[in-house]
């Protein structure tokens, strides 16, 4: 999976249920064609919910969604994919406005 563009937005908690900060990020996604996400006519972007308290970043929600007509496809990361796309965030999330 490779990410070949973002977006990212500070976004304010109004339930106050998540502790700190919350970003999104829009992440465009490139995947192999071996993946069972590949898909020739569709592009698909990963929304990411990023929490961050003090020193401690965390995912605390993401979807992969169809580009074209934004759908949520119901996908998991897998363990290494989440790691990845986590360093990602915390490198990006600052950039918000």
């Amino acid at each position: 999976m490779n990410i070949t563009s973002y977006e990212v937005e500070k976004i304010k908690d109004p339930t106050g249920i998540i502790l700190g900060d919350r970003y999104e990020l829009l992440l465009g996604i490139e995947v192999p064609e071996d993946d069972e996400l590949f898909d020739e006519q569709n592009s698909l972007d990963l929304r990411v919910i990023l929490a961050v308290v003090e020193t401690e970043e965390r995912i605390v929600q993401y979807h992969f969604l169809n580009r074209s007509n934004g759908k949520v496809l119901d996908f998991a990361l897998e363990e290494e994919e989440e790691a990845t796309i986590l360093a990602f965030c915390k490198q990006h999330y600052n950039e918000a406005i």
